[in-house]
């Protein structure tokens, strides 16, 4: 291991935490400091190449596979690296943030896999970054239990070989870390500060028990992206004395763009690619940020009304688990954001019929796994993936060879027979307000209306809130025809705010960040200038 050099970065503007010397060492902030002298440059060429990207979508309308990698695809030779034996089985699992509880709950949870989740189910504040590396190190050391400040119940750690495998999802490329920056007083990446530290502590830990670090890279947007995860994976395995092939990425198939690029990004990581996923909401709320003036065509309906049996997921998804099984990836399914009532059993009835249904419907499209928000539906999803699998790890021999989806078919929009609603655009200001008051609270995994929401849903919300706006959408509502204005956004906003208020009494909403959401979510719903994502703006108004 190379010796670290002193570190050039300073941690700014936050507090201290108990214990946070455990995880900001000399040698582990020297660490992501060479990280971010080595790769922030090429990450900002990567940012501004998606804007050019993005420009060039708005001035054709259309997006295709690229000629210039036609090569990789038609080469049928390579393969990812073989998967490790921590790795083989993903039937079934669970996400959320690296909080102590949801750490505990989510080894014992019965899930394979726990996505321990840095980027959309968690508010990037100082202490949520740092305690989440702190729980992590604390789980592999079998130094973590928590007891519940209201209720006293106790939880503790499982035998080890009943706990769910980690992969560890850091920030997308686009968002820094305010609280740490470089001698220069440039931000680093937050990708870089939560991969670095991660890898820095856990790599030879995780080796030593069995396993690897094991990452979900978020928001890649081209293969060029995941090149430069590639660099940074050979850099940090050499630079730490870690082999090579240590690590295992699972992509994120959830930007338009890299829908076109699944064999190539898993090419470029192919010595370190375990698998792509699926991500419904950050897809759709990817389509509209790319194609939000390519005409009436690309307007989508209600978030709810797009499922996954609509055309143009059927093309995405089917596409997903050919490419994957052809390359010998897993491929991973969507969420099963249910929040099981506790007072309500007939909701739960109708909800768990849902869950199955669309987990069954997986399994049998050919994925090797699925995801669930809540301990309560691992066993919904799992008895979906065991009458498919049965004692096999996955179903990768399936090649499914039947599929055969074109370039238009991934952006057939046109395609849904639904259309917006009223009830739709009221169910978008509800969710952005409600979601963004509890990231602005530190939160970002939020039970609202029996869904557990990300960052993800509230950035379709507002996406959906601007596109039927800007595009002049028209609905029926109380008999009348309504038009899609901001004034009519105010309104629904306001009327909103006045609900939570009623619902939950003056001292509540007093002490919230009730206001501060509304202005929020209208500012990113209604300016004329689409900002990229609703968390860059949010993150300058986060407390800690």
């Amino acid at each position: 291991m190379a010796a670290p050099a002193p570190s050039p970065q300073a941690v700014v503007d936050a507090e201290s935490l108990p214990r946070q010397e455990e995880v900001l060492t000399e040698a582990a902030l020297a660490f992501v400091a060479e990280l971010h002298r080595r790769f922030t440059p090429r990450r900002n060429e990567l940012l501004a190449r998606r804007a050019e990207r993005r420009a060039e979508i708005a001035r054709t309308g259309t997006l295709d596979f690229l000629p210039e990698t036609a090569a990789i695809r038609a080469d049928d030779s390579w393969k990812v690296a073989p998967c490790p034996a921590a790795l083989e089985d993903r039937r079934v699992e669970i996400t959320g943030p690296a909080d102590r509880r949801m750490t505990v709950n989510a080894l014992n949870s019965g899930a394979r896999v726990w996505l321990a989740d840095f980027e959309d189910a968690s508010a990037p504040t100082w202490e949520n970054v740092v305690l989440g590396q702190l729980n992590l190190i604390d789980a592999y050391t079998r130094n973590i239990d928590f007891t519940d400040p209201v209720s006293g119940k106790a939880y503790a750690l499982r035998p080890d070989d009943e706990l769910a495998t980690v992969v560890m999802r850091p920030r997308g490329w686009h968002l820094d870390e305010r609280h740490l920056v470089d001698a220069e007083g440039v931000r680093v990446p937050g990708a870089l500060v939560d991969f670095g530290l991660y890898f820095f502590h856990n790599a030879r830990r995780l080796l030593d028990l069995g396993k690897g670090p094991y990452f979900y890279l978020p928001k890649t947007e081209s293969h060029l992206e995941a090149r430069l995860w590639n660099d940074v994976f050979v850099f940090a395995q050499d630079h730490l004395g870690i082999p090579r092939g240590s690590v295992r990425a699972t992509v994120l198939i959830e930007t338009i763009t890299a829908a076109y690029e699944m064999e190539e990004i898993l090419y470029e990581l192919r010595e370190h690619a375990s698998g792509l996923n699926a991500g419904r909401w950050d897809y759709l709320f990817s389509v509209i940020k790319n194609f939000r003036d390519a005409g009436p065509e690309f307007v989508l309906p209600d978030r709810n009304a797009v499922t996954m049996t609509a055309p143009f997921m059927r093309a995405y998804t089917e596409l997903l688990v050919r490419t994957c099984h052809k390359r010998g990836a897993h491929a991973i399914g969507g969420m099963a954001a249910f929040i099981p009532s506790r007072r309500d059993a007939e909701v739960n009835r109708v909800a768990f019929e849902k869950v199955r249904a669309d987990k069954d419907r997986e399994a049998g499209d050919g994925f090797d796994g699925s995801w669930v928000a809540h301990p309560d539906l691992v066993p919904i999803a799992m008895e979906s993936f065991d009458k498919v699998l049965g004692d096999r790890p996955h179903q990768k021999d399936r090649l499914r060879e039947d599929v055969d989806v074109r370039a238009a078919d991934l952006i057939a929009i046109g395609s849904l027979d639904a259309r917006p609603t009223y009830e739709g655009l009221v169910n978008a200001v509800q969710v952005g307000i409600r979601y963004i008051e509890a990231w602005l609270r530190g939160l970002g995994a939020v039970a609202i209306f029996n869904l557990m929401e990300d960052a993800a849903t509230a950035e379709i919300s507002r996406s959906q809130i601007w596109q039927w706006i800007n595009a002049g959408v028209e609905f029926t509502h109380e008999g009348r025809t309504v038009r899609a204005t901001p004034e009519l956004a105010r309104r629904v906003a306001a009327e909103e705010l006045a609900a939570v208020r009623a619902e939950i009494g003056e001292e509540a909403f007093a002490s919230g960040h009730w206001q501060q959401a509304h202005d929020l979510l209208l500012q990113v719903a209604l300016d004329e200038d689409y900002a990229d994502f609703l968390t860059l703006p949010a993150y300058e108004r986060l407390e800690g």
